[in-house]
């Protein structure tokens, strides 16, 4: 286990990180900090079944909830694509035990190595199973702006989570050895990933991945499902980047959260209008809060309330969406 105040940079090599608790939340005043998917609730086991979506890809649906110990922060829409030559996982999990999961199921369905590693942004449930994959050397692929968000947030993160699943079951904070600035390919063996860096929008530094075989669209956490979104960079530029998504027409779309059975991956246009109403109604009833002149602790309660049945976990972060929504729109 390595020592507290550490990060794991490359495979084997470790890096000192000078951010404790205090210095991170006031990082986050820039960063837009949350503690997204790090809230203790109550827990249901997760299945770790990974079902074939489209050939040679696989995916395992997250829980619908927020990390406890019983699910082991498994709680995001995690993959991997086979190539001919080699594998890709595309978000190893929340922990390490998510990842050692994944790591198996891979193992039993090909014995090619994992050569890349790709995390779509920052939020602990999406890429802390990568230290389960440190032994494989892959190449550790995320947005360039991954490494200081996770220098700024990956200690506390890591730290959180061994409160929550137990001490040292959350696994080092594994940065990016492949930085994504616009674009980039990573070629599998006779099967392309094409990797999309967006501007600031679910968080600062979110990557898409694009599986050109088969047209799957893996979002990350761009697109929400069911399961309410969680503001963690730029109101109106998530709403720019998720109009773009559209526009590359894919067969199917994976989102970070929500279903994963055929008819929702390939009927994605639903989820897309679903989260656009939300976000769109977080922008207008946020905006006319402010120019009414509604403190933000009551526009917080306020806002968006009436798509509160359409969402679930809404009570637990609409209000903290609403704040930043509020704080981003006010100077406009």
């Amino acid at each position: 286990m390595m020592e507290q105040g550490k990060t794991m940079t490359a495979p084997g090599r470790v890096q000192s990180v000078f951010f404790g608790r205090r210095a991170v939340l006031g990082a986050g005043a820039g960063l837009g900090f949350c503690l997204c998917c790090l809230r203790p609730t109550r827990a249901a086991a997760p299945d770790w079944v990974f079902q074939e979506a489209a050939p040679g890809i696989f995916i395992r649906h997250g829980v619908d909830e927020d990390a406890t110990a019983g699910n082991q922060d498994a709680i995001a829409n995690i993959g991997f694509v086979i190539g001919q030559r080699s594998v890709a996982v595309i978000d190893p999990g929340g922990c390490l035990e998510d990842g050692r999961r994944l790591r198996a199921a891979i193992l039993g369905r090909t014995s090619l190595p994992v050569s890349h590693v790709i995390i779509s942004h920052v939020h602990p449930d999406h890429g802390f199973g990568a230290g389960a994959f440190l032994d494989d050397h892959p190449v550790m692929v995320g947005h360039a702006r991954l490494v200081a968000a996770l220098a700024a947030r990956g200690t506390f993160y890591r730290d959180k989570l061994d409160e929550i699943l137990g001490k040292g079951r959350a696994g080092p904070v594994v940065m990016p050895t492949m930085p994504v600035r616009d674009a980039a390919e990573i070629d599998l063996g006779n099967r392309v990933l094409a990797l999309t860096a967006h501007p600031k929008a679910h968080t600062d530094a979110d990557l898409s991945v694009l599986d050109r075989s088969t047209g799957t669209l893996f979002t990350g956490d761009l697109l929400f499902v069911r399961r309410v979104p969680a503001l963690d960079g730029s109101l109106k530029g998530w709403l720019g980047v998720l109009n773009t998504l559209p526009a590359i027409r894919p067969a199917r779309m994976v989102p970070g959260h929500g279903p994963v059975d055929a008819a929702s991956l390939t009927g994605w246009s639903a989820g897309v209008a679903a989260l656009r109403l939300y976000l769109d109604t977080l922008l207008t009833e946020t905006r006319k809060a402010i120019a009414d002149n509604v403190p933000i602790g009551q526009a917080a309660h306020q806002v968006a309330a009436g798509q509160k049945d359409r969402w679930t976990l809404f009570a637990d972060y609409n209000g903290r969406n609403v704040e930043e929504a509020y704080h981003e729109l006010e100077w406009e």
